[in-house]
């Protein structure tokens, strides 16, 4: 600190957080690299909602860890329509609708989705690392998988649309979160048991933050996998399904 600058006595907190504290101060102002480190992530956080997302090469990637993977779209034609306009993002396009109706039905246990959301960093970023942890875990639980679905411009309730097209028991669908201050590719799973169009938010469970520097991917599976587990136990997601505590908590599912 400079003698214009006045320390914080909070300032040994910041390595425990990104959050923005212990700042200091210069004068009656934030210092200067404070302010220009705000607009830096303000930017940052722009450019993720704008950032193209690229579903062929999402899906490639994503082939080394599961060979069945489907690329559809949903109703918004581009970007700047499904930021305006949420519901286009919540179905499927009529080219989609029919590749899905072409496919002879397979019931299964789990449909998976991955969307670009309001982050396309944080579908390219962290959805293949998070699947690597989680399907593994999935097959030991004797999960019987359905392709995984890469889908261009989708919201949440999508999964309900492609869940019940499917006829799966369960759908998870994981896309970008909308970008926060220092957090552009953040990613958020959704879960739904008995994926159909028509589900509310509260029918869903969610698992969000998903980044190295949030809920690492492995953690973020084990959580995931414990509540598909007791979802499809319990036939149900949603408020009526709570997350199991860690060994020795005192909540259970109820």
């Amino acid at each position: 600190m400079t003698s214009l600058v006045r320390a914080d006595p909070w300032a040994h907190l910041r390595r425990f957080t990104a959050a923005r504290i212990a700042l200091g101060r210069s004068g009656g102002s934030l210092p200067t690299r404070e302010v220009l480190a705000f607009a830096l992530d303000h930017a940052l956080a722009r450019d993720a909602v704008q950032a193209p997302f690229d579903p062929e090469a999402l899906a490639a990637e994503l082939r080394a860890i599961h060979p069945d993977v489907l690329v559809l779209t949903s109703a918004a034609p581009d970007r700047a329509t499904y930021l305006r306009r949420p519901d286009l993002g919540r179905r499927l396009s009529p080219g989609s609708r029919e590749q899905l109706a072409a496919l002879p039905p397979v019931p299964c246990d789990l449909i998976l989705l991955i969307s670009d959301g309001l982050s396309a960093l944080a579908a390219q970023r962290q959805a293949a690392p998070l699947l690597a942890a989680l399907l593994p875990r999935l097959h030991e639980a004797g999960f019987t998988l359905g392709p995984l679905v890469v889908i261009k411009y989708g919201r949440v309730a999508l999964q309900d649309e492609v869940g019940g097209r499917m006829e799966s028991r369960l759908s998870l669908m994981l896309l970008g979160e909308r970008p926060g201050l220092g957090t552009p590719d953040s990613l958020g799973a959704y879960l739904t048991y008995g994926p159909r169009p028509g589900r509310t938010d509260a029918e869903r469970n969610c698992v969000s933050n998903i980044r190295p520097d949030g809920l690492a991917p492995e953690v973020a599976a084990e959580k995931l996998t414990d509540l598909l587990i007791a979802s499809r136990q319990r036939q149900l997601s949603g408020t009526a399904l709570k997350e199991p505590d860690p060994p020795g908590g005192q909540r259970a599912l109820v």
